[in-house]
């Protein structure tokens, strides 16, 4: 208990029964939206899910994720599968990613604690490089923020600069990152009106170099190596902006997948491989797409790939990428620290736990379902099953994905009765809609769907209660739209949208367990997903925390 009264005791529900089986099912990129033919979920056959939008009015809503509902700055922030995790698990809305290091470049408090004073040791005699995603996405970084550090860094003592561009057309539109570099290259250019020696040292694009994720492809991130580390590179140019215009003609080029290229001198010397003395910070706040390469950088013992040359160098994140690993060592912004997530209260509370999907969605069921921390609570009481996902190919090209296999060893873990609760992700909305495939995204949406019936089934065997919702929006929409919401046309094609967006999600409950006289409040119409938590936890028998986000169910008579 100690001084503080703390207990991790939950109190009983007045009216809800315990032991009753919950299914917490999450739709990666499933939000909902009108129905036209870009709409993926609607044109797809999807007959679970259908019945659950068309069951009883009162057992399914809309729930907001994206923006300040799950941490975000704005409303213009689409939600992304780190936070909306984060708030499924958490039960509570903390300050997130942009929003954490908005609040420290405005405070200055950055340039204060211990990550910036790290590298800044190298600012006398060495150059600070920093490396990361061009863009005003928001998703991974933002070019504000990155011009905001060259300034502060600058005005704290860096008198030598290099800034190493991955160009985006993911969260953004394909074509973008020509602007983007002019925006930066003038940033630059009044650094060095000031004496700073301030340049693009290198560059590519985030999908073919450097951004991989979940050690899908190690090739990714050795690219990208080559050109920032040890300046080499298929492609030299004088400048980024001549750089991105001259590869972005090449047959079928787009943002996404642009070669590697380094800047080069008049005597074609590369501007800016990293050495040893330098400091090196990666400003994507997002993790996901940087653990590899922090690996790369901060790792003495690495065998992904050969490095050729590994620098002695002072390596700080943004923040820090993975808080179990604790990776980086050092980083520029704290993350929010989640503690009492509803995993580990229920867990405290005897309920056993089983989380499964495969690897590209693994992670969200587990580290940043319990408040980004890896590992159990209690091996005893939890069993975590990540099924591998395919590599080497795009998952348009299988947009099935494992969600067949998600589904199977779901059942078969209701089935066994060792488990009160069972947490899937399955991702293929996600991971389809991102390639803009808009045929292979029906394939994907239907998988999901069958995917949910096998687990929906098994609930009902068991006399079970389920909750399905999703963690952002993707499927629903694969097209960008002006602001009447009628298709973007460039060169008469349409223009496919390959992000996240804005759409609210789904929540369904039901199930045999359910108590009679359970319904889904009206007096939470702003509810999101962070409101999930308290929910599970009465379905489980129990009344949330006082400081949870409140539930989105009641008990009529």
């Amino acid at each position: 208990m100690g001084s503080t009264g703390f207990s991790w005791k939950l109190a009983d529900h007045p009216t809800l029964p315990k032991g009753k089986l919950v299914a917490m099912i999450v739709l990666d990129g499933w939000g909902e939206a009108s129905p036209d033919k870009f709409n993926c979920i609607h044109v797809a056959e999807t007959p679970t899910m259908d019945s659950l939008k068309n069951g009883a009015p009162d057992k399914w809503r809309l729930v907001r994720a994206h923006g300040t509902a799950v941490g975000l700055p704005t409303e213009d922030d689409m939600g992304n599968s780190e936070v909306g995790h984060n708030a499924l698990g958490a039960g509570r809305i903390f300050a997130q990613g942009a929003k954490l290091v908005d609040q420290a470049l405005a405070s200055g408090k950055i340039y204060e604690d211990e990550g910036f004073n790290y590298i800044k040791e190298s600012f006398a005699n060495n150059t600070l490089h920093l490396i990361g995603l061009m863009s005003d996405g928001g998703v991974h970084s933002r070019l504000d923020q990155l011009q905001l550090l060259l300034r502060g860094a600058s005005q704290h003592g860096a008198k030598k600069i290099r800034v190493h561009v991955l160009t985006d057309g993911r969260d953004v539109l394909d074509g973008s990152s020509v602007g983007f570099a002019e925006t930066l290259e003038a940033e630059l250019s009044n650094l060095r009106g000031k004496g700073i020696d301030a340049q693009v040292a290198s560059g590519g694009g985030r999908m073919y170099v450097t951004m991989d994720r979940y050690e899908n492809d190690w090739e990714v991130v050795k690219r990208g190596w080559d050109a920032q580390v040890l300046g080499e590179a298929p492609h030299k140019f004088k400048n980024a902006v001549e750089a991105i215009k001259t590869l972005r003609q090449a047959p079928g080029a787009n943002d996404q997948y642009l070669p590697p290229f380094v800047i080069v001198d008049e005597s074609g010397k590369p501007v800016g491989p990293i050495v040893d003395g330098d400091a090196v910070v990666t400003f994507n706040f997002r993790a996901d797409r940087m653990t590899m390469l922090a690996q790369a950088l901060e790792y003495e013992k690495f065998d992904k790939f050969d490095r050729v040359r590994v620098p002695k160098i002072r390596y700080a994140g943004m923040l820090q990428y993975d808080g179990e690993l604790k990776l980086p060592n050092h980083y520029l912004v704290s993350p929010p620290l989640i503690e009492r997530t509803s995993g580990e209260y229920l867990v405290h509370n005897g309920v056993r736990t089983f989380a499964c999907s495969e690897t590209v969605k693994f992670g969200h069921v587990t580290f940043f379902w319990n408040g980004n921390r890896s590992g159990y609570f209690n091996s005893e009481l939890e069993e975590y099953v990540e099924i591998p996902s395919d590599s080497g190919i795009t998952f348009n090209v299988q947009p099935k994905m494992k969600a067949l296999e998600i589904g199977e060893k779901t059942r078969d873990a209701i089935l066994s009765g060792k488990f009160d609760q069972v947490r899937v992700n399955i991702p293929n909305g996600d991971m389809v809609g991102h390639t803009g495939d808009v045929e292979a995204t029906v394939v994907a949406c239907k998988a999901a769907d069958e995917a949910v019936k096998m687990i929906l089934d098994a609930v009902e065997q068991v006399g079970g209660i389920f909750v399905v919702t999703a963690d952002h929006g993707n499927a629903e929409d694969m097209v960008k739209r002006n602001k009447k919401g009628e298709p973007l046309l460039k060169d008469g094609q349409v223009q496919i949208l390959t992000s996240h967006t804005l759409q609210p999600v789904p929540i369904a409950i039901g199930g045999p367990g359910l108590s009679a006289g359970v319904k889904f409040r009206k007096d939470v119409p702003s509810g999101g997903l962070a409101n999930v938590a308290a929910t599970v936890m009465n379905l489980h028998g129990f009344v949330a925390p006082d400081d949870y986000e409140t539930t989105l169910i009641e008990v009529v008579d």
